[in-house]
């Protein structure tokens, strides 16, 4: 596969709703050939060696997963509530 089908095939997965499963799979069934979960078969070889100590790639990224979102959703309700104060979250000075 060229570079540019590559690039393609991966911009095409960062739509899919199971990327991070798809990506799970490949590694943990360590698939050589192919883009799976928005990565290319080079990628994963070099994730790969450079975490031999992972058994399982579906816990690890669903767990990464999971974290962001707690993440992304604790950052959001503090924006909000930032927001709702009278001030608009801005303090007077001086």
């Amino acid at each position: 596969m060229s570079g540019a089908e590559q690039r393609r095939v991966r911009d095409f997965c960062k739509a899919c709703p199971v990327r991070t499963e798809c990506l799970s799979h490949a590694l943990d069934q360590r698939i050589e050939f192919g883009v799976w979960g928005g990565m290319t078969e080079r990628e994963r070889r070099a994730l790969l060696r450079a975490r031999p100590d992972v058994e399982s790639w579906a816990l690890v990224l669903s767990t990464a997963r999971e974290r962001h979102y707690a993440s992304a959703a604790e950052e959001s309700a503090a924006r909000m509530a930032e927001a709702d104060t009278p001030s608009g979250g801005l303090t007077e000075t001086g």
